[in-house]
């Protein structure tokens, strides 16, 4: 039971529009395993991004799922069952990963991450 609590405080469930909106305004690097209801979030890498989480200890990553279906915003995402992954600074997508590569995800976490710190502490401009 103690690892589902640890899974649902790791990543944020985002089910409809206006939870989407709210996730865009959280401050630094937010990183959305988008799904769809018949397919369900990529379980492969839940473990991965705990991991990361706890090397790097910072306030400014955040993990959220996010159901396409309900979600006007992710529309383009429907009818696919490939894991996607979009990384989200300031509100704005930064990037995105397709497929479950554990190396890749956790490179391109850190390398957005340290991007975002460069944009909120030197005020250095966000690419999107």
């Amino acid at each position: 039971m103690a690892g589902k609590k640890k899974e649902a405080s790791l990543q944020t469930s985002v089910t409809n529009q206006e939870q989407w909106e709210e996730m865009l305004t959280t401050k630094g690097l937010t990183v959305v395993d988008v799904y769809q209801q018949w397919c369900g979030p990529c379980r492969a890498v839940v473990s991965l991004l705990r991991k990361i989480k706890n090397e790097l200890s910072d306030d400014l990553l955040h993990f959220a799922t996010a159901e396409a279906d309900n979600i006007d915003a992710l529309e383009k995402y429907r009818g696919k069952c490939e894991p996607t992954f979009l990384f989200f600074g300031g509100g704005e997508l930064v990037a995105v990963l397709r497929g479950a590569n554990a190396p890749m995800l956790q490179r391109m976490i850190v390398e957005e991450l340290a991007k975002e710190k460069l944009v909120l502490v030197q005020g250095s401009g966000r690419k999107v």
